[in-house]
């Protein structure tokens, strides 16, 4: 039975096993960098690559992935595939996380937490 603290019930283990697997996907810098240009408005990967600073064919890799795992889509638009994030709440997740860190960043001169940790 599942636990309910301070009016939260405790997730499944399936659905903590999918987060899990979902925040594995966005632990690539790599990937969190295309993530985030994708939470910004939809893109090809000539454009993707362009913007990340990353091959070609290692974005085009990423984006397999990430289209796997049902956090990215794509449609054809003549000879280009465009990719995009259909779910609101993962452009949600993406962008309270990256801008959260990145405001904590140009705010304050302290020690990166995460790294010191060994995260």
């Amino acid at each position: 039975m599942a636990k309910i603290v301070g009016g939260f019930q405790d997730p499944s283990s399936e659905v903590l096993a999918e987060a899990a697997a979902v925040f594995g996907l966005l632990a690539s810098s790599a990937r969190l960098h295309i993530m985030w240009a994708l939470s910004q408005g939809e893109s090809d990967v000539t454009h993707l690559a362009d913007r990340v600073g990353g091959a070609l064919p290692a974005v085009s890799q990423h984006l397999a992935k990430l289209k796997l795992a049902g956090l990215v889509r794509s449609r054809r638009d003549g000879r280009r595939q465009i990719y995009y994030v259909d779910d609101p709440d993962i452009v949600t997740v993406v962008r309270v996380m990256v801008g959260q860190l990145t405001a904590r960043e140009t705010s304050s001169a302290t020690p990166d937490r995460l790294r010191e940790a060994g995260v």
